[in-house]
């Protein structure tokens, strides 16, 4: 497979990871979050990183195996000598977005859960309030007139 194959497919799965990662981040907004949609998105997230991880394996080995250095410095030589620098840059500018959007989503998440851990607190707490005192009778009761006066 040739170099600009590679770009071109590593492009391909940075889009569809882009886009995974645009609808996360609309799931996480709503009100009611859909975990289901959630667990969804996260799934094929999951393989799309699998599937880029391994074209740029494919990747490296082929550029190692055409003399050129590791690294970014032998990939954007390799890249010029093949006649698809623009696909490099496209790809680099892809891979940069995708990962501000992926810090963008774990902050989003962050938030959220944050959000509901403060809910089950305030729930645990309203909850440990009794009522009742032991004796069966209630607690102080506000607003109430002391008429034996």
């Amino acid at each position: 497979m040739s170099l600009a194959n590679l770009l071109t497919n590593q492009q391909q799965r940075l889009d569809a990871l882009t886009s995974l990662l645009a609808s996360e981040q609309n799931l996480l907004t709503k009100g009611d979050v859909d975990g289901d949609a959630l667990a969804q998105v996260a799934i094929k997230k999951q393989a799309l990183l699998e599937e880029l991880e391994r074209i740029e394996s494919v990747r490296r080995s082929v550029q190692k195996r055409l003399g050129y250095a590791d690294g970014a410095k032998g990939a954007r030589s390799a890249a010029q000598d093949a006649g698809c620098q623009t696909d490099w840059e496209n790809l680099l500018e892809k891979s940069e977005r995708a990962a501000r959007m992926n810090e963008l989503t774990g902050q989003m998440l962050s938030v959220r859960m944050k959000h509901n851990q403060a809910m089950l607190d305030y729930i645990r707490q309203i909850a440990e309030k009794t009522l009742y005192k032991p004796d069966g009778r209630n607690s102080a009761q506000p607003g109430r007139i002391n008429a034996s006066a």
